[in-house]
């Protein structure tokens, strides 16, 4: 059984920084593209970052230049940097990867953590 586990989330000022994690844990798994989501009350799921197996990234327009999404996957985790938060950064964020489990023989499916609250406010 396969599973995401977001980390880092917390309360921070305006202008501060975090660093969350996702960690996948479990056996006999192969980890394709990986991304960040955000949620904030109200409001619908969004894309903040990607990212896919060598390493290249995608961003929404809205956190370039702020945030830096990357990997590790012998580890198989992925960070998101997120620098001169905003309060509009406030939300739950979520890790998402797309997951071969078996490896060779699986089927490639969507697998989601339990989301971690990043709050931005002084």
């Amino acid at each position: 059984q396969v599973q995401l586990v977001e980390s880092g989330g917390g309360l921070v000022q305006p202008g501060g920084s975090l660093r969350l994690s996702c960690a996948a844990s479990g056996s006999n798994f192969f980890i394709f593209n990986m991304a960040w989501y955000r949620q904030a009350p109200g409001q619908e799921r969004e894309l903040v970052a990607s990212v896919t197996r060598d390493g290249t990234t995608n961003y929404a327009d809205s956190v370039k230049g702020r945030f830096t999404a990357s990997r590790d996957n012998p580890k198989n985790t992925m960070y998101l940097q997120m620098y001169s938060l905003k309060p509009e950064d406030t939300a739950v964020y979520y890790c998402n990867a797309d997951i071969r489990s078996p490896p060779i023989t699986g089927r490639v499916r969507d697998y989601w953590g339990q989301g971690t609250q990043v709050t931005v406010s002084s």
